[in-house]
């Protein structure tokens, strides 16, 4: 989603920021870095890392950037979760644009990946 929205919005950006590289999350989107070190700490779950992410967050970007992102995690958080749990199919993992996507980000060398259907 992030692609096709720079797509339409005509904003260089460079897909491997989602793989912990804060250059490239940096590559067009304001707050760049720090929006993807609080989305990595929210995402492990560790609360020093955390803390240290939404400080950095807040101190670059401001209190109304730190909330929309937490909102924004949330919803996320909220949207897998109700998927999950009424049983919603992923999207066909064979599409052109899918395997290009998990290629270009080494998806299949997450741990996870042996649970990805074929």
């Amino acid at each position: 989603m992030l692609r096709a929205s720079a797509m339409t919005n005509e904003t260089e950006i460079d897909i491997q920021g989602i793989n912990g590289d804060g250059e490239a999350a940096a590559t067009g989107i304001k707050f760049g870095e720090e929006l993807m070190s609080f989305a990595e700490a929210l995402a492990a779950g560790e609360s020093a890392p955390l803390s240290s992410s939404r400080d950095a967050l807040l101190a670059k970007a401001g209190a109304e950037v730190l909330v929309d992102a937490s909102g924004v995690a949330a919803n996320f958080q909220r949207m897998v979760r109700i998927a999950d749990s009424i049983g919603i199919p992923v999207d066909n993992m064979e599409t052109e644009l899918g395997q290009q996507i998990r290629k270009e980000l080494g998806i299949s060398s997450f741990a996870s990946a042996k649970n990805t259907l074929a």
